[in-house]
């Protein structure tokens, strides 16, 4: 007698991973496996269920009608498996695990990376990936578990919650700004050369603030990492528009216009639905909403804290 076709969750998981990125490589390297294993998950699949799941073509696997209606069984399988770990898990206050959180640079390595002492102090038994290559970063595909993000999600099966608003302000060094013509106003600072992102590979509506300054204002030097900017920035090259949580760390930099030009930008912690109750997941959550909320001062400089005091008071 004939043994009946056999496959477990594993070959789902390889199944998903391929579907969704159309590409073994890609998948290989989101399962952390080699190329050849995926290939033979997937032909092991095929067989087991005497099915033709994928099309193999030069540009990679390609779902065929039956694959897709496959895709919607399996990822109802995987939603089931994941509320199972959540539940099973959710009488434990040890959180294990690999969490992968995508953040933008400037959140990432002025913020975030201050506080990953307290992080590993409370969750020693997790392990954090954490990326700063947001653009490339898709939650759909489940290539993050979470991230920060600089625009309130619209749409889609995502949880999202506000972690708190940021300020930026024109900035220059002390040396630039000392032989300089001086700003007095915000034509003058078209006088000015100034620091920005590469248009085209600005990745967030929220980063694409220089208009917001001024409207004629073009960048001479521009760079898709605040880090260069800011480098740029402390060493004379010009002006540039900065975070406050970070650009006043620097006692060389100076703002400029302080009272006239203050730009407010929020950042968000968006996961997909399906991962909001996994204790790993909501961990970070957890702990990313608590750690913002009490470095709140951090993000808003005393003026425009004291401006939004006022309004709420009244």
């Amino acid at each position: 007698m004939n043994n009946p076709p056999q496959f477990t969750w594993d070959d789902l998981q390889f199944f998903l991973a391929v579907a969704r990125t159309g590409q073994l490589s890609t998948a290989a390297r989101q399962l952390r496996t080699s190329h050849a294993t995926v290939s033979r998950r997937i032909d092991r699949l095929e067989f087991a269920l005497k099915v033709k799941l994928f099309e193999r073509n030069p540009r990679g696997y390609v779902l065929t009608a039956m694959g897709t209606r496959f895709v919607e069984t399996a990822e109802k399988m995987e939603q089931e498996t994941e509320r199972l770990r959540a539940d099973l898990a959710a009488g434990s206050m040890t959180q294990r695990g690999v969490v992968r959180l995508s953040a933008p640079e400037g959140f990432a390595n002025f913020f975030f990376a201050s506080v990953l002492p307290k992080f590993a102090a409370l969750h020693p038994h997790l392990s954090l990936e954490l990326v700063t290559i947001q653009q490339i970063m898709s939650l759909s595909r489940k290539e993050a578990d979470l991230s920060v993000v600089l625009d309130e999600p619209k749409g889609g099966p995502y949880f999202f919650e506000k972690l708190t608003d940021y300020h930026l302000q024109v900035y220059g060094s002390r040396d630039y700004l000392a032989k300089s013509s001086p700003v007095t106003c915000r034509d003058d600072l078209l006088d000015h050369p100034f620091i920005g992102y590469i248009e085209e590979m600005i990745f967030a509506p929220g980063l694409d603030y220089l208009g917001d300054v001024h409207p004629r204002i073009k960048p001479r030097f521009q760079s898709s990492s605040i880090f260069a900017q800011l480098t740029a920035t402390r060493n004379g090259l010009g002006l540039c528009v900065l975070p406050y949580f970070f650009a006043s760390r620097y006692p060389e930099l100076v703002r400029v216009l302080p009272d006239e030009v203050d730009l407010c930008r929020g950042y968000w912690v968006t996961c997909h639905g399906d991962l909001k109750q996994a204790p790993r997941v909501r961990a970070v959550i957890e702990f990313l909403r608590e750690t913002v909320k009490g470095e709140d001062a951090r993000f808003i400089p005393p003026l425009a804290a004291a401006m939004h005091a006022g309004r709420k008071a009244g």
